[in-house]
C-alpha cells in the first residue's frame, strides 16, 4: 500500500495554514533538541577520557559536569516546549477540521442523514478526527526530526569508524523497510475497525435515545443481543489491527538489539587492541542507544499513521459526499413581506424507498397573506409537501415557486430564512431560554426578545421561570411541557420574521388552556404573512382562507374555504356535515 502523500499534504496545508509562526518555532525547537542530543555524548566522552588522564584538575572535571547538566536541562526545556506547542497546533487544527466536517454534514440533504444514525455521525465527525490529533500536532515534524537525528547519529558513527556507521546504517534501513511493510499489511484492518466502531456507536446512540420505549416494550434482551453481536464483530478486527502494532514493536526491538549487540562486540574488540578509548566506547554505546529512541518514535508514528490512514480515508469520503440539492448559478432574492406559494404539476417520490410516488401532479396557488388549510389522513403527503417547500428535497417533476421565484433558484440559506416552521416535535438545546430563542445569535438584544414575548402573550410564562431568559433548559427540552416547548418555537419563528409560515399539527398535543394561548399567539404570528396549516382535525383549520385536501398524494380538492363549505358536493362540506374530528378522505 502506497502512502497517499498528496492527500496527507493537502490536509496538513489546509488545517495548519494559520499556525505558521508556531510551526517555525516548533521546527527550531526540534532542531535544537537534535543538536543537544548529538552533543551531550561528546561531553561525556570528553569527561571519561579526561578523568583517565593523570593529574587532571578537579575544576576542569567540574566544569565539564556543569556543561553536561546545563545542556541536559536545556534539552528538557526545549522538549517540553515542543510537546506543548505541538499539542496546541494539533488541537487548533483538529477543532477546525471537526467544525468543517460538522458544517459540511449540516449542508447535506436529509436523504444522507436518513441513511445514518446519530452515533455513526458522531464517530465520523469526532472519533475519526481524534485519531488525527497526533497527525496534525507532530507527525510530520517529529518524523522529520527523528530522521535528522538518525542521520546525525549515523554521521557521528561514520566519523568514529566507517564500519560502525555502515553497519548501523544497514540496520536502520532494514528496520524502516520492515515497519513500512507491516504498516501496509495492517492498514486496511484499521479502516475496517473504524467502520465497525461507527456502527457500534450508532447502535448505542440509537438505543440509548430510546431507553424508555425499550424498557416499556420488554426489548432489553433484543437490544443486548444486538450489542453482543456487534462486540463479536468488533473483537477480531480490533485484535488483528492491534497485532500490527505489536508486530512493529517486536520487529524493531529485535532488529535494533541485534545491531547494537554487534556494534558493541566490535567496539570491545577495538578496545582490547587499544584502538578505541573507553570514552569512545561509551560514545558508541550512547549513539546506538540514541538510535533506539527515534526508531521507536517512528514505529509509534507509523502506528498512528495506520489509524490516520483509516481516518483520513473516511474524512475524505465524507468531504467528497455532495448534497443532492444543487445550488443554482442564478441566485435570486425572494420579495419582502408575505410570499405567494405555487405548485405547478408537482410529483415526487423518495429515492430508494418502496412506497412509490408520494405526490402526484399537485397543482395549486396560494396568494400572499392567505392561510391554507392542508388536510388529509396520515400518509397522504402533507408533510412531504412542506419538506419540498423548505427544499429538504427537490421535486421529481413540476416546479414550486415562492413569491414568483422557483425555489431552486434561491440560495438555500436565504430560502430557509424566509420560511418558518413549527411542528409537533420541537428541537430544543441544552442552553438558556435566550439561546434557544435566538439560536445563539448574540446580535438580538434582550429588549427585542421581551417585546416579541409580550406581543405573543408569553411574558407571564417567561417571568414564571426561575431565572427568566437565563433559565437553563435540558437537552431536548427536558423539564418543559409540550405546550411550553411549542411556545418557545412560536417565539423563535416570530423573531425570524419569515414571509411564509408552516404549522404542522402545531397544537395537536396541547391542553385546552395552553391551546388557547397558542391560538392567540398564532393570530399574531400569521398577521401579514402567508401560512400553511397542516392538520388532521377540522377545528385546526378554522382560520384558513383556502383549503387543500390530499388523498394518497393527489390534490382532490382545492379552493376558498367559504366556497367549499357552501358547496354540498365538496368533500369539505361533507366532512363538516358529518362532524368528524379527524379528516378521513
Amino acid at each position: 500500500m502506497k502512502i497517499p502523500v498528496k492527500q496527507y499534504w493537502r490536509l496538513l496545508s489546509t488545517y495548519l495554514r494559520y499556525e505558521k509562526s508556531k510551526l517555525v518555532f516548533l521546527t527550531c525547537l526540534l532542531l535544537t533538541g537534535i543538536a543537544l542530543q548529538l552533543w551531550n555524548p561528546q561531553v561525556i566522552r570528553h569527561f571519561i577520557d579526561t578523568v583517565q588522564k593523570p593529574g587532571t584538575p578537579l575544576g576542569e572535571l567540574i566544569g565539564i559536569a556543569f556543561l553536561f547538566i546545563a545542556a541536559a536541562l536545556l534539552y528538557q526545556l526545549t522538549n517540553v516546549t515542543a510537546v506543548y506547542l505541538g499539542e496546541q497546533v494539533g488541537w487548533a487544527a483538529t477543532n477546525e477540521l471537526r467544525g468543517d466536517l460538522a458544517e459540511h454534514c449540516l449542508q447535506l440533504d436529509p436523504s444522507f442523514h436518513k441513511e445514518r444514525t446519530s452515533g455513526e455521525m458522531i464517530q465520523r465527525i469526532d472519533g475519526d478526527v481524534n485519531e488525527l490529533s497526533n497527525f496534525f500536532s507532530n507527525f510530520v515534524f517529529v518524523l522529520f526530526a527523528n530522521l535528522i537525528l538518525i542521520a546525525g547519529v549515523l554521521v557521528m558513527l561514520f566519523l568514529e569508524d566507517w564500519r560502525l556507521g555502515a553497519g548501523m546504517s544497514v540496520f536502520v534501513v532494514v528496520s524502516i523497510i520492515v515497519l513500512q511493510r507491516v504498516r501496509a499489511h495492517f492498514s486496511p484492518l484499521w479502516i475496517k475497525r473504524s467502520v465497525v466502531y461507527a456502527q457500534f456507536y450508532g447502535f448505542i446512540g440509537e438505543h440509548l435515545a430510546g431507553t424508555e420505549d425499550t424498557r416499556a416494550n420488554g426489548a432489553v434482551g433484543f437490544v443486548m443481543r444486538g450489542f453482543h453481536q456487534l462486540l463479536r464483530k468488533l473483537f477480531p478486527i480490533s485484535f488483528n489491527a492491534n497485532m500490527g502494532s505489536y508486530t512493529m514493536w517486536v520487529s524493531t526491538i529485535f532488529i535494533f538489539t541485534l545491531g547494537r549487540s554487534l556494534a558493541l562486540l566490535y567496539c570491545g574488540y577495538l578496545w582490547s587492541t587499544n584502538s578505541m578509548s573507553l570514552g569512545t566506547i561509551y560514545l558508541v554505546f550512547t549513539y546506538t542507544e540514541l538510535l533506539n529512541h527515534p526508531l521507536e518514535q517512528i514505529r509509534t508514528q507509523i502506528q498512528d499513521l495506520q489509524r490516520a490512514d483509516a481516518s483520513i480515508t473516511r474524512v475524505s469520503e465524507l468531504f467528497a459526499t455532495r448534497s443532492k440539492l444543487l445550488e443554482s448559478d442564478t441566485a435570486l432574492e425572494l420579495p419582502k413581506g408575505a410570499l405567494s406559494v405555487s405548485f405547478a404539476d408537482v410529483s415526487f417520490a423518495y429515492a430508494g424507498e418502496d412506497e412509490g410516488t408520494v405526490l402526484h401532479n399537485v397543482d395549486f396557488t396560494l396568494q400572499p397573506g392567505h392561510v391554507l388549510g392542508l388536510l388529509g389522513r396520515t400518509g397522504s403527503g402533507k408533510s412531504t409537501l412542506a419538506r419540498l417547500l423548505i427544499r429538504f428535497y427537490d421535486v421529481g417533476t413540476g416546479a414550486i415557486q415562492l413569491g414568483g421565484t422557483d425555489v431552486r433558484n434561491v440560495p438555500l440559506t436565504d430560502l430557509r430564512q424566509r420560511i418558518g416552521m413549527v411542528s409537533q416535535n420541537i428541537q430544543l438545546f441544552q442552553a438558556s431560554v435566550r439561546d434557544n430563542l435566538t439560536l445563539y445569535d448574540r446580535s438580538i438584544p434582550d429588549d427585542k426578545l421581551y417585546e416579541v414575548l409580550a406581543e405573543l402573550g408569553l411574558s407571564h410564562w417567561v417571568e414564571s421561570l426561575g431565572e427568566g431568559l437565563d433559565t437553563q433548559l435540558a437537552s431536548g427540552g427536558g423539564g418543559l411541557s409540550s405546550g411550553e416547548a411549542q411556545l418557545l418555537a412560536f417565539a423563535r419563528v416570530f423573531l425570524a420574521d419569515p414571509g411564509l409560515i408552516i404549522l404542522d399539527e402545531a397544537s395537536s398535543r396541547l391542553d385546552p388552556a395552553t391551546e388557547m394561548l397558542i391560538e392567540r399567539a398564532i393570530d399574531k404570528l400569521l398577521a401579514g404573512r402567508t401560512a400553511i396549516i397542516i392538520a388532521h382535525r377540522l377545528a385546526t383549520i378554522k382560520r384558513a382562507d383556502d383549503i387543500l385536501i390530499l388523498d394518497a398524494g393527489h390534490a382532490v380538492e382545492f379552493g376558498p374555504q367559504a366556497k367549499l363549505a357552501a358547496d354540498p358536493g365538496s368533500r369539505l362540506s361533507q366532512l363538516l356535515q358529518i362532524g368528524v374530528g379527524e379528516v378521513l378522505v
